[in-house]
């Protein structure tokens, strides 16, 4: 069964350093902030024109949700032009590319290269359904479609409780693991007592990022930081919520509690590595 008109898209014009300075809390977060990912069968989209990243959610609870093909995209499907990356961050649950089924459970990633035609998102319990986080980026050539579990992750553990940043970073879909065009996602899980992530924060001018905040407490929050080293930003977050974070911009967080959060990269190069740090010290 195929539900039919189930997805919203909405579109994020770039903004600069010089506007950000002026816009006030309620400006921030309608730039910045995507407050709703999963909506009961049906994808949602923002998409962002720093590198023209999507980020979405698709949430199927009585059946399957199709990747349909946005007018924003004018291509006639939605990966004729495009790759996606998913990770589940709800009940098992599969997703269909192709007529091939690949099994994801929590946690579990898939990358699905250009050239895809249909897919198709299931929920293995309508109980509790899959939630699968959607990242998709242009894509100039096509690579295999392949499914990566948290054991085949390149794992890094960085930081001490003593810093408040213990935590294990997961490299999902990164090109240590297997090759993609530009698109780079992961996952980043913050140990207990620690709050603190990606600190020393950083900047790099050759790829743009999102950040999508879940396994928050109930009544807890992440508070995000954004903005230029010397001209910082913040927004409060919410459990299952994503922020958008330009090149010219740090991406950080404290939390009230420890969290997870997936990242996801575009740019011009695929190295990890690639960050323009600035000193705890200096920032502002």
């Amino acid at each position: 069964m195929k539900n039919e008109n189930t997805y919203t898209v909405e579109s994020r014009y770039a903004t600069s350093p010089n506007e950000v300075k002026q816009m006030d809390t309620e400006a921030l977060r309608k730039n910045f902030l995507i407050e709703t990912l999963f909506v009961a069968d049906q994808c949602q989209w923002v998409l962002s024109f720093f590198d023209r990243y999507m980020t979405g959610g698709a949430y199927p609870t009585t059946g399957p949700v199709t990747l349909e093909t946005p007018d924003n995209l004018k291509a006639t499907y939605f990966l004729e032009r495009r790759e996606l990356g998913i990770i589940n961050v709800g009940g098992a649950g599969q997703v269909v590319a192709d007529g091939e089924t690949f099994d994801l459970d929590y946690k579990e990633a898939l990358y699905i290269g250009q050239g895809t035609k249909d897919v198709q998102f299931i929920s293995s319990d309508s109980a509790k359904p899959a939630k699968f986080y959607l990242n998709s980026t242009p894509a100039h050539t096509k690579y295999p479609t392949r499914k990566v579990s948290r054991a085949e992750a390149d794992k890094v553990e960085l930081g001490t409780p003593e810093t408040a940043n213990h935590r294990i970073i997961n490299k999902l879909l990164v090109n240590s693991v297997l090759p993609t065009c530009q698109l780079q996602m992961g996952m980043t899980e913050l140990k207990s007592g620690s709050v603190w992530n990606t600190m020393p924060a950083h900047v790099h001018d050759r790829r743009m990022e999102v950040y999508f905040y879940f396994e928050i407490p109930e009544g807890q929050a992440v508070c995000h930081f954004m903005g230029q080293p010397q001209e910082t930003r913040h927004i409060w977050m919410q459990n299952e919520q994503a922020v958008i974070s330009p090149n010219w911009s740090i991406h950080s967080g404290a939390g009230t509690s420890n969290y997870t959060f997936i990242w996801g990269m575009a740019g011009e190069n695929l190295d990890y590595g690639d960050m323009d740090f600035a000193a705890i010290t200096e920032l502002k």
